[in-house]
């Protein structure tokens, strides 16, 4: 069973989700099961800003060839970027941002940043068409570990092409290391310490300007990951992968506060009740499926929360808010902006 064709690729989300869809499912009665109207992606609780990356100032030229460590233990040599497949967003979004675009041939189905989105899609709900990725004649592929299925990986290899596996990101301290492999592995080091230098200050002139809270505690957080329309209701543990982003926000991740050490559980009433969150956190597109804030109110347990008393939900664009990259200032920003901000009718 593979995570729905619409949904992020996060890493600790990806497997959480073979293991506890059934039991999701069995859940059908916390949500409504209906997709949203379109229209709800414009009201105030889900409006992003402009999907894109900024890339550095200048294009880096690669230093090739090199030899890397992929994760998956073989040693591999790319003499060439002219032709690059990234076979995740994240990913995407890294070459995109050292500068590479220009080189990019295809692109993962959640890679939906606007200088990517003309690319041909090479792989959807974490399967690789090997054919297609062959038929683009790529000189280097791009992997992470939750890229499969494991055949099609070695198809692309069996065919010659060299093909570097990045391990996938799971914290705020993974941004660096992400970049770093990336960089390596398109011979373009400098690009890659210049990117990290500039992620880091923006991250770090975010967190300085973090709020005080008025009570000396800080706001208990929620990850919750919604696809109404697939009955899927998730409350995320201590794995979920958000945990890091919210802790960086100063928040406590609710979730793996209450106790809960899986990656995600089935959304209940009790568990809820239990991690008292005082704002939940969702995918945009989570909450449109469950027809906005008024839908999610009727998920079992949620209007008893302190968030849902107080119409406390923060939400960030699913093709960023666990992708630990170049980007995740931003996301950190939206998430203390809307966290920080006056509850509704106070």
């Amino acid at each position: 069973m593979r995570t729905p064709a619409a949904s992020p690729r996060p890493s600790r989300l990806a497997g959480a989700l073979i293991s506890v869809l059934a039991l999701a499912v069995a859940a059908t009665g916390c949500g409504t099961g209906t997709t949203a109207d379109p229209a709800a992606e414009t009201k105030p609780e889900t409006r992003q800003a402009p999907d894109r990356v900024e890339p550095l100032a200048a294009a880096p030229a690669p230093r090739l060839p090199v030899t890397v460590a992929s994760a998956d233990g073989k040693q591999v040599k790319v003499a060439s970027t002219d032709r690059i497949v990234p076979l995740t967003g994240s990913l995407n979004e890294i070459v995109f941002t050292l500068g590479l675009g220009k080189n990019v041939v295809a692109r993962d189905i959640t890679a939906t940043f606007e200088q990517a989105k003309a690319l041909p899609v090479v792989t959807r709900a974490h399967d690789v068409s090997a054919e297609s990725v062959l038929s683009l004649k790529p000189t280097v592929v791009l992997a992470d570990t939750t890229t499969g299925p494991a055949e099609a990986v070695e198809q692309i290899r069996d065919a010659g092409i060299p093909l570097v596996v990045v391990k996938p990101a799971k914290e705020l301290a993974d941004v660096d290391r992400r970049i770093d492999a990336v960089a390596a592995a398109l011979g373009v080091q400098p690009a890659g310490a210049a990117l990290k230098k500039r992620t880091q200050e923006r991250i770090a002139a975010v967190q300085k300007d973090i709020p005080k809270p008025k009570d000396g505690k800080k706001p208990r957080v929620t990850f919750l990951y919604l696809r109404g329309s697939a009955s899927v209701y998730l409350l995320g543990g201590r794995d979920s992968g958000a945990a890091s982003l919210l802790e960086a926000a100063g928040a406590i991740d609710a979730g793996k506060d209450s106790g809960l050490n899986k990656d995600f559980t089935a959304i209940t009433s009790e568990a809820l009740v239990k991690a008292a969150p005082d704002a939940i956190l969702v995918m945009s597109k989570g909450l449109t499926s469950v027809n906005g804030v008024e839908g999610l109110l009727k998920v079992p347990g949620v209007a008893e929360t302190p968030a849902g008393v107080d119409r406390r939900i923060v939400s960030v664009d699913d093709g960023v808010l666990l992708n630990y990259g170049p980007r995740t200032d931003q996301v950190l920003k939206s998430l203390v902006d809307q966290l920080y901000a006056p509850a509704a009718g106070k």
